[in-house]
């Protein structure tokens, strides 16, 4: 499986997360407990990286900030292996080019993907984020399991938040 990704405008923070389970009482990057991570360079214009077949992740996912930072610029896209099949467009804004080799995204989740019942849907930092809105859609619709308690941050007032520049 490849990704090939073609930065047509500049960004800041870009990284891309194999999924095996989530962390619902997190947000940004965390909600996706430990993922695999392999290396993307937001300073490279065009890179192409290979994907490990064997032992996937339930999904992958790319997620990028531009510079400046524009909320509505901020790149997205999930994805899962997919053999034979493959897919070219925008990572949800035109500023980020991606195509998949052996894969395909996942579409059709969103902010509606979290349960009205969730408290922490109240929250502007949370109900906003992509990433907690599509570890909610791996919860419901792949039975994502919980991340290991490691992988839960302690926090304090104002300490250990991901970036949410809404």
């Amino acid at each position: 499986m490849q990704i090939y990704i073609e930065s047509r405008d500049r960004y800041q923070i870009m990284w891309l997360a194999g999924i095996r389970h989530v962390a619902l009482g997190q947000h940004c990057l965390r909600s996706f407990g430990q993922p695999d991570r392999p290396r993307v360079n937001p300073a490279r214009r065009n890179q192409l990286l290979e994907l490990p077949t064997q032992n996937p992740p339930l999904a992958w996912y790319l997620c990028a900030l531009p510079q400046p930072w524009d909320w509505s610029k901020n790149a997205h896209l999930a994805f899962e292996a997919a053999p034979g099949e493959q897919w070219d467009g925008p990572a949800l804004v035109p500023g980020l080019f991606v195509r998949l080799n052996n894969a395909r995204p996942i579409i059709g989740w969103g902010e509606h993907s979290i349960p009205p019942e969730e408290p922490l849907r109240r929250s502007i930092r949370y109900r906003t984020c992509r990433n907690w809105q599509f570890a909610w859609w791996l919860r419901i619709h792949r039975n994502a399991p919980d991340a290991p308690l490691e992988s839960e941050v302690p926090k304090r007032k104002g300490e250990g938040e991901q970036m949410s520049l809404i």
